[in-house]
């Protein structure tokens, strides 16, 4: 049998192994929070164990997560059609989106069982993943149809997005709960240099793809930890700074951006 004849069949299974998988997180996900495994799930933990990272964002932020499962599940359902199924560069994105979704379900067990460092692990795996199925998706450099965008490239950019700040804020929480003492330099100090950092990829981003999706949930992010920090003046005004500076990033990209060459997703 060649290639060509296994192709249709092996693009179905793909597809339901794909859709299974962002199905399979989200119930994880909803599972952790209603029966949490010691008893506080991820939004509790945030707000008691790991009450004194000062680069968590408020807690409403964390609603972007009902964006993400909802772009997810349209990119499931998008990615059922036969013209996607067969599209190689979709399957491996497929294969990427799973293996983001297994280690993401692998994160919120570490994660609501306090192994922080292991959860960093984790957390790697799924950013990993996603940067590979954005690369694969050519987010920014090149022209798709109007459908491919909404349905394929903007529900990676706004996870990618999240998961990129969640790194930093996954990294920090670990630190702090093995209460390292960073070197004799401030927790502000850090928390400002870990801002600068995260806003410094943001702009580049913004400025190599003008990827607004992307770009907004980094303001997103940033605007809700200077709610979160507003006692902190040095925090606040800092996270309120850069995102300022990175949605003039976005808007300057965009005014000088050329037209993006086409291409049929």
């Amino acid at each position: 049998m060649n290639a060509s004849t296994r192709e249709p069949g092996s693009g179905f299974m793909l597809s339901i192994a794909t859709l299974t998988a962002i199905v399979a997180t989200l119930l994880v996900n909803a599972l952790s929070n209603l029966f949490p495994p010691k008893g506080l799930n991820i939004g509790a933990i945030a707000n008691t164990v790991l009450q004194g990272v000062q680069i968590t964002p408020a807690n409403y932020a964390f609603a972007i997560w009902g964006l993400i499962y909802i772009g997810l599940l349209a990119y499931g359902i998008y990615q059922l059609r036969p013209a996607q199924r067969q599209n190689p560069t979709m399957q491996r994105v497929n294969w990427l989106l799973i293996s983001a979704c297994v280690a993401q379900m692998v994160w919120v067990y570490l994660f609501t069982l306090r192994l922080f460092g292991l959860s960093i692990v984790a957390m790697v795996g799924i950013l990993l993943s996603l940067i590979g199925a954005y690369l694969q998706l050519n987010v920014g450099k090149v022209r798709v149809s109007r459908g491919h965008q909404r349905f394929a490239q903007m529900p990676f950019s706004i996870y990618l997005g999240w998961i990129s700040v969640a790194t930093v804020v996954n990294v920090a929480s670990a630190l702090y709960s093995a209460q390292w003492q960073g070197w004799g330099i401030s927790a502000t100090a850090w928390t400002v240099t870990m801002l600068l950092v995260g806003a410094a990829i943001a702009a580049i981003v913004a400025m190599q793809r003008a990827d607004v999706a992307f770009t907004l949930v980094f303001i997103w992010a940033y605007v809700a930890i200077a709610v979160r920090q507003f006692a902190n003046p040095a925090l606040w005004m800092t996270a309120i700074a850069l995102a300022i500076g990175m949605a003039v990033v976005l808007v300057l990209s965009r005014a000088k951006r050329k037209p993006l060459q086409a291409i049929k997703p």
